[in-house]
């Protein structure tokens, strides 16, 4: 079996192994945004505080950034770890949404996904990984996420040559491998598959695939014999 029909498989074992997870665990699509730029090299749980603050200050808008200073949103975002860069950060795409999309995240969302892409990627603090969560989880484009945990996976796996170094190369090659995993199955499901997947490969990669594979018990234990070290 080749390495794009074993991560197919992968998908199918994880959801009947953990069900749906039906992310990203947000109310709007502003505070999507926001989570995915403050869990930039942090734990969910750091973000999670800054939101409340956000939160708490009715800040989790645009409306609502617009109206605080640089120095009181690197406050409130203290939580989730390098505040100063994040919140310039923040306050640079909204910025770019008052200024090109007249405000709206309609508008935004409207925009064709490869040009929405390189739009992304040319402001500060946004990198491949970050693009890709706005486009899937906020703008509703059907884009595949590559993160840590999957390199993981896909390395201890052997789904592709190794090693696998922490690089744009080998974001963009695990970028390749899940659309091309999922490219035999219907269009208008590639949407819900790359969510589903994403959100998959991060609970097994919490639970089995972190610095050290704890392979005893992994859903994905089966796919042994292809090297889980």
């Amino acid at each position: 079996m080749n390495s794009t029909r074993r991560l197919r498989k992968m998908h199918d074992t994880l959801f009947a192994a953990y069900g749906p997870q039906e992310w990203w665990p947000a109310r709007t699509r502003f505070e999507v945004i926001l989570g995915a730029y403050l869990t930039q090299n942090t734990s969910w749980t750091s973000v999670e505080l800054s939101l409340a603050n956000l939160r708490k200050a009715r800040a989790l808008s645009l409306a609502g950034i617009r109206h605080l200073t640089l120095a009181r949103l690197t406050e409130l975002i203290r939580p989730s770890g390098f505040a100063t860069r994040k919140a310039a950060a923040i306050r640079a795409f909204v910025q770019m949404i008052d200024r090109e999309y007249s405000g709206s995240l309609s508008k935004l969302a409207a925009t064709p996904a490869t040009t929405l892409e390189a739009r992304l990627l040319a402001l500060p603090g946004v990198g491949p990984e970050t693009a890709h969560a706005i486009l899937l989880y906020a703008l509703d484009h059907p884009t595949p996420v590559a993160d840590e945990y999957l390199r993981r996976i896909v390395e201890r796996h052997a789904l592709l040559p190794n090693p696998l170094p922490k690089n744009r190369r080998t974001y963009d090659q695990l970028h390749a491998l899940t659309r091309a995993a999922f490219a035999a199955d219907p269009a208008q499901r590639h949407h819900r598959l790359f969510n589903e997947f994403h959100a998959l490969t991060v609970v097994v990669g919490k639970a089995h695939c972190g610095r050290t594979a704890r392979c005893a018990g992994c859903p994905l234990a089966y796919d042994l014999e292809n090297s889980c070290n």
